[in-house]
């Protein structure tokens, strides 16, 4: 091995030959010295990023999944929440339906509809024949369907409450108007107006209309709907029922056998408030009738032959 040394002043040369161990000793130096340089260059970038990994990497990691941590509890609270708001909000939809059933059930009654014309206890009957042109349906927003279905129930509640005080009203008036007879059976004995009194044979008044029946103990009931105003013993009408119908209106039954109602009580329109008697000034088993308008006595006889409403 010749190692050639060049003088630049004065250009000459000087060769050196290497012989023996020193030959080897200069190839392991001149090949020995990258690899060396290149292994401690590795080792201390292994050692600076094991460093860096140890302290920046890891707390940045730690902090990334405390943060994750944090969001994934908020997310599961949010949704707890959302979940037993939704909850709360199908349980109140599901008491105003069975609210509104509750309330077709009375109008059903009240406008006197066949019972299974409107069954509020299951689904109404649907269909129709399948069409090649349909369009498919996409579903709606989960809690926008919700919205929209409360605002549908609150429509449908508050029609059927103005529908069923209308027909509540009229059902009223209808009960209250005075029409038909106290007696389901029996016939006029006297009619309104001066007639002979049958105690003393002298020319009387008669502020209402008899109807006897054969035997005492027949029902004597109400011609229209109202309230109990009075019911007890009456001079010259034995035991006696007065029935407060509004408008003006008051009914008074005499000659009972036995009352049935209290001052206070409301009572229908055909409902018994006694039994046909002779108690009072009577000669036997009848009922008196006389019908106030406004607090003065008028002819029952216009009342008891109107047709009902």
């Amino acid at each position: 091995m010749k190692l050639i040394l060049v003088d630049q002043h004065h250009g000459q040369t000087r060769t050196i030959v290497l012989k023996g161990w020193l030959k080897g000793l200069l190839s392991i130096c001149i090949l020995g010295a990258p690899v060396a340089f290149a292994y401690l260059g590795y080792q201390f970038a292994v050692s600076q990023d094991s460093h860096e990994y140890s302290l920046e990497v890891r707390q940045g990691w730690s902090e990334d999944l405390a943060s994750q941590a944090d969001a994934l509890e908020r997310l599961k609270q949010e949704s707890e929440e959302q979940i037993e708001a939704l909850t709360l909000r199908l349980a109140m939809l599901q008491a105003r339906l069975l609210r509104m059933e509750a309330l077709g059930e009375r109008i059903t009654t009240v406008a006197q509809l066949d019972s299974g014309e409107f069954n509020f206890s299951s689904p109404p009957g649907v269909g129709g024949p399948l069409l090649s042109d349909s369009i498919p349906y996409s579903p709606p927003d989960f809690v926008t369907a919700i919205s929209d279905l409360e605002q549908q129930i609150a429509d449908r509640a508050q029609q059927l409450e103005i529908i069923e005080g209308l027909m509540l009203e009229r059902q009223f008036e209808s009960d209250a108007f005075l029409t038909g007879r106290p007696i389901k059976q029996g016939w006029m004995s006297s009619p309104f107006g001066r007639r002979t009194d049958p105690f003393t044979g002298k020319l009387a008044w008669h502020s209402g209309v008899d109807f006897a029946t054969s035997e005492a103990g027949a029902d004597i009931i109400a011609v229209a709907a109202g309230v109990v105003t009075a019911a007890g013993e009456r001079q010259g009408y034995g035991l006696t029922v007065d029935v407060n119908h509004g408008n003006g209106y008051v009914t008074r039954y005499g000659h009972a056998e036995k009352l049935l109602v209290d001052v206070g009580e409301i009572i229908k329109k055909g409902q018994t408030i006694a039994l046909v008697g002779s108690t009072g000034r009577s000669t036997g088993p009848h009922v008196h009738f006389e019908v106030y308008k406004h607090g003065r006595v008028v002819d029952p006889s216009s009342y008891i032959h109107r047709t009902s409403r």
